[in-house]
């Protein structure tokens, strides 16, 4: 049967409060955000204690360490809400591949054309692989002309990120947004 009380606590936001302090002087501010001045931590306790508040080490690696006076369980919930926040706000960009082939006709790249475009409106980076297979490889110079016309047919919302480069079989490059 496992044992659920040795279980570490992975909490990133557990920083030391109270006794856990080891600081022979600390910074203090009060729970309205006045300072208080520098003060032995016996002190600083006694004031927290005399508030019925907790003594929450802020800044560990100031001289000396800054301590302030307010509710533990409250100042771990505003933590916690502000990463939640930022990680809303946050927009990952991925990367879309789109593939042709060097015998590709116009209807065809024209919806390939539109489907990037679709990516790039959502801030998304386009990468354009032209693949060649057999006697495709003997022509491959003569295929550039085909992302150059992607690439062209993208120009009033994309910018060319890395230019057209062969890497085996394929040549690809990749497209992201214009900056507004």
């Amino acid at each position: 049967m496992a044992n659920y009380n040795n279980r570490k606590n992975n909490n990133k936001f557990e920083v030391p409060i109270n006794d856990q302090i080891r600081a022979s002087e600390v910074r203090l501010i009060a729970e309205d955000g006045s300072q208080l001045g520098v003060m032995p931590i016996a002190e600083a306790l006694q004031k927290a204690e005399e508030a019925e508040l907790d003594l929450v080490l802020i800044a560990a690696n100031a001289t000396p360490p800054v301590c302030r006076i307010i509710d533990y369980g409250k100042y771990k919930y505003e933590q916690l809400r502000k990463e939640k926040d930022a990680k809303k706000k946050q927009h990952v960009v991925e990367i879309k591949e789109i593939r042709l082939s060097p015998n590709i006709d116009t209807n065809d790249l024209e919806t390939k054309v539109a489907a990037a475009r679709k990516f790039l409106t959502k801030g998304d980076r386009v990468k354009v692989t032209l693949r060649f297979r057999g006697r495709e490889m003997a022509h491959m110079g003569q295929s550039v002309h085909i992302l150059t016309d992607f690439a062209n047919s993208l120009q009033d919302i994309a910018v060319v990120d890395k230019a057209p480069k062969v890497e085996g079989r394929s040549m690809s490059m990749f497209l992201m947004q214009k900056k507004q």
